[in-house]
């Protein structure tokens, strides 16, 4: 199991939110990781270049495709939904 540590400023992680939203057919898988654990999701698993995420009382899990390094864009539009949603708590 991999996992990552979010290590990063309110700017920082403001403009991780902002570069997301900017161009959701160019998130990096690992930005895509850093945001979720930074909106407060958790790792649950995932094999190979999947994986996972959940948040405590969050219905929606966040599962991320690693693709040649990019989120397929879906996926990043979902990330988007729960930067808008819980972005504001960070």
């Amino acid at each position: 199991m991999i996992l990552y540590t979010v290590s990063c400023t309110v700017g920082k992680l403001t403009k991780l939110f902002e570069a997301i939203g900017g161009n959701p057919k160019g998130v990096r898988f690992v930005d895509a990781c850093k945001a979720a654990e930074a909106l407060g999701f958790v790792h649950k698993g995932g094999s190979g270049s999947h994986r996972a995420f959940a948040r405590p009382g969050e219905p929606m899990l966040l599962n991320f495709q690693n693709r040649d390094g990019c989120v397929p864009p879906y996926q990043a539009h979902q990330l988007i939904a729960m930067i808008e949603k819980y972005g504001d708590d960070q």
